[in-house]
């Protein structure tokens, strides 16, 4: 069961089977899977089923590795079968602590990109797809994906070495290297092996040049540098001074939240009077929409084509609804307007007022996401909620 200074025992033989059976099954999942089209519900259902089986395996490579580790930092470790060649023991050694680091270092931070957005393909493990200290945020997802992009082709690199190198052992040495890593016995020269702090800081070393090299092309920063739509500046007898607009859609089941960042509003209301107590008009840069893993898809010609039709706007009379008020008017959305009637509370205190309200819009209403007509794909409804306070302008 443990290795000795001429074999390997079965525990370590078992592990490094089981971790390359994952390596190339997760490796090819994520490949394929990202090259994947998704422009109808079997190709988005069958490219986030991959992603899904991408994401699983990795998690669990991340816990086998670690235990594998542990398990070869206290057992002995049989010497190399040709010491005399220095540079090749050398070679050895560095990708074998390049796929030691590979394979901590590339589950992890996909996992991590995982837990820093919403959407798209969970994680089929009953863990939670958060992870903690690890908030939902663009930017550290964009990190922590490129750093995953960069890293696993040092994985594959180091993969490629290794199996090489196997070979070369195997058949053109002809020694026993690769069939003292198979189960049962097998002669080996004897010997612990004699390990140096050098290929480990050269691994270190690799991987930093090639994580210098991925921040110098900009694979770490964050994409959109905000809304591209300028919004002119509104008149408006209540000025907003915070308030968000969020947009919760369900895709596969899950809840996907996020914000329009860009957004003005022209508010004129009296508390004071009877029938119709004001009107608003909004406009929001479509542009602006942060909403997952799935904002760059929200933006195709198929859900809100954000080139063609840069802005959606909102126009309607406020009314009183007993304790609470309406704003009753339309919505346009791609240059379809629907009639739209928001529900909200108030709350005024001097000139500083508090609203918030929510609506269930159905995206197909404005021939959003056609291409999906499954709803165990994208939900049909899409919950909005708006909450602002603004203060009342001077007279």
């Amino acid at each position: 069961m443990t290795p000795t200074a001429a074999t390997y025992g079965t525990v370590t033989k078992t592990f490094h089977w089981l971790t390359a059976l994952l390596i190339i099954t997760v490796i090819p999942l994520g490949a394929i899977a990202n090259r994947l089209p998704y422009d109808t519900n079997e190709q988005l259902a069958f490219k986030a089923q991959l992603f899904s089986f991408h994401k699983t395996l990795g998690v669990i490579v991340f816990v086998v590795a670690l235990a594998r580790i542990f398990w070869a930092l206290t057992q002995t470790k049989p010497a190399s079968l040709h010491p005399d060649r220095k540079v090749e023991t050398f070679l050895a050694d560095l990708v074998h602590w390049l796929l030691y680091v590979s394979l901590v270092a590339v589950p992890l931070t996909g996992w991590i990109h995982h837990a820093a957005t919403e959407g798209f393909a969970p994680i089929l493990l009953p863990i939670s797809q958060n992870l903690p200290f690890v908030p939902d945020d663009e930017s550290i997802a964009k990190l922590f994906g490129g750093l995953h992009w960069v890293w696993s082709k040092i994985m594959v690199g180091a993969l490629l070495l290794h199996l090489a190198g196997a070979l070369k052992h195997h058949f053109i040495d002809k020694d026993s290297t690769l069939r003292r890593m198979w189960f049962g016995q097998s002669e080996a020269r004897s010997g612990a092996h004699q390990g140096t702090w050098t290929a480990p800081i050269a691994a270190i070393g690799i991987y930093a040049v090639a994580t210098v090299a991925g921040a110098a092309t900009g694979m770490y920063a964050s994409s959109a540098e905000g809304p591209q739509t300028e919004l002119a500046t509104v008149a408006s007898d209540w000025s907003v001074t915070e308030g968000e607009i969020g947009l919760t859609i369900t895709q596969f089941g899950n809840p996907v939240s996020g914000q329009f960042g860009e957004w003005t509003a022209a508010i004129s209301f009296d508390e004071n009077g009877t029938g119709v107590l004001g009107d608003v008009a909004a406009t929001i840069a479509i542009d602006s929409l942060s909403l997952g893993s799935v904002t760059s898809q929200a933006m195709g010609a198929d859900f809100f084509n954000a080139s063609a039709f840069p802005t959606a706007t909102f126009e309607g009379e406020i009314t009183a609804d007993g304790d609470s008020y309406l704003a009753d008017g339309t919505l346009m959305i791609k240059d379809i307007a629907v009639p739209v009637t928001l529900p909200f509370t108030l709350t005024i205190d001097s000139d500083t007022a508090t609203m918030a309200g929510d609506v269930t819009l159905d995206r197909r209403s404005f021939q959003i996401g056609q291409s999906l007509n499954d709803e165990s794909n994208l939900a049909f409804a899409v919950e909005v909620a708006i909450a602002l306070t603004a203060t009342r302008a001077a007279e």
